[in-house]
């Protein structure tokens, strides 16, 4: 596990300084998981350990949320042998195009590249839904959920207790010194 601690380090996929996350909430760190995403060798170590662990479960279909979960969603099915789809939002809503399709009653794996709230796998959690599926929780490169997704983890690379605040909490706004800035996807106000 040391080994893919470092790879992180290499890629520069571990950062600090005053973050807006997808959640809305603030962070002192941000995991910049599309750093990792440049190696395809070094993702597939990364994900070994995840594929392992997620081999007895029942896996149907692995959905990644855009942009993120793409290539991990990708790389995971490649290890597991399990097809790959990805959602995507259109107006800021997530949905599923491209001409996927998940059938009634597959079993539907959300691979995320960061967990935090968990909120934004409950976009794609409803998506699965609204077609058919059943979504069975989330696996993910990097874990600072805390055991508080509303989805369940049940699989992750690494877990990391890094500190998140809402805007209103943050000591980094309150000190003033650095600025807010926003690394993901998601379109929102910084």
């Amino acid at each position: 596990m040391n080994e893919n601690i470092e790879i992180l380090k290499e890629c520069g996929a571990f950062l600090e300084g005053h973050f807006l996350l997808s959640s809305g909430r603030h962070s002192n760190a941000y995991c910049q998981m599309a750093k990792l995403q440049q190696y395809a060798d070094k993702s597939a170590i990364v994900l070994a350990p995840v594929a392992e662990k997620l081999k007895a479960m029942d896996i149907d279909v692995i959905v990644g949320p855009a942009m993120g979960g793409i290539v991990y969603a990708y790389e995971l099915g490649r290890q597991l042998g399990k097809r790959s789809i990805f959602t995507e939002r259109v107006d800021n809503v997530m949905t599923l195009r491209r001409g996927f399709e998940i059938a009634e009653g597959e079993r539907c794996l959300i691979m995320e590249d960061v967990v935090t709230t968990g909120i934004s796998s409950l976009e794609t959690k409803r998506v699965i839904e609204e077609h058919g599926g059943v979504c069975i929780g989330i696996a993910c490169v990097v874990d600072r959920s805390k055991g508080t997704s509303p989805i369940p983890v049940v699989a992750s690379a690494f877990q990391f207790n890094l500190d998140n605040y809402l805007p209103e909490e943050c000591p980094i706004c309150k000190e003033g010194k650095l600025p807010l800035v926003k690394p993901g996807s998601r379109k929102m106000k910084v």
